[in-house]
């Protein structure tokens, strides 16, 4: 399985990151919990990956997601959440972080654009400063409305 090979560890990461970035490529990163994956979540990445040449995910490890979510979630263990991103065609790369934001990987990763869904105000953005500082920008990629993964969540609950 191909796309196993795009979970990497945040050092990795960060060295493919550099090299691509010598090489002129434009490093796209966005971040999220992706837990039940839907289409609202497939045309974020899509929309993400074409504004630029790589697109890197920073996934929430079950832990972030715990103190973000609450104690029932995650609903899928990250591993598993991390190879479900890997296998979409927009995404080039995948990596866990366990901080409830992802301001340290973005710092290390120092991409060129980074990417959030229209859910989010442009200023309220983490990691917008160290983007900017360095000349890159902030995509707000249109919220696909009737699509959540709360959503989906509480309707999964209130029937089983």
């Amino acid at each position: 399985m191909r796309y196993r090979q795009k979970v990497l560890d945040q050092d990795t990461l960060t060295a493919v990151a550099s090299d691509a970035r010598q090489t002129g490529k434009r490093i796209v990163f966005t971040n999220g919990c992706f837990e039940l994956l839907h289409v609202g979540h497939v045309r974020y990445l899509a929309a993400a990956r074409d504004a630029g040449d790589v697109l890197i995910v920073g996934l929430n490890g079950d832990a972030s997601v715990r103190r973000l979510k609450g104690d029932l979630r995650p609903l899928v263990p990250q591993t598993a959440r991390a190879e479900v991103i890997a296998a979409l065609e927009a995404v080039d790369y995948v990596t866990i972080f366990e901080e409830d934001t992802p301001e340290i990987l973005i710092r290390r990763l120092q991409p060129d654009v980074l990417a959030k869904g229209g859910d989010w105000a442009a200023d309220r953005v983490v990691g917008r400063q160290v983007v900017e500082a360095r000349g890159g920008r902030v995509l707000i990629v249109p919220f696909v409305e009737g699509f959540s993964t709360t959503t989906l969540a509480d309707r999964i609950r209130r029937r089983g």
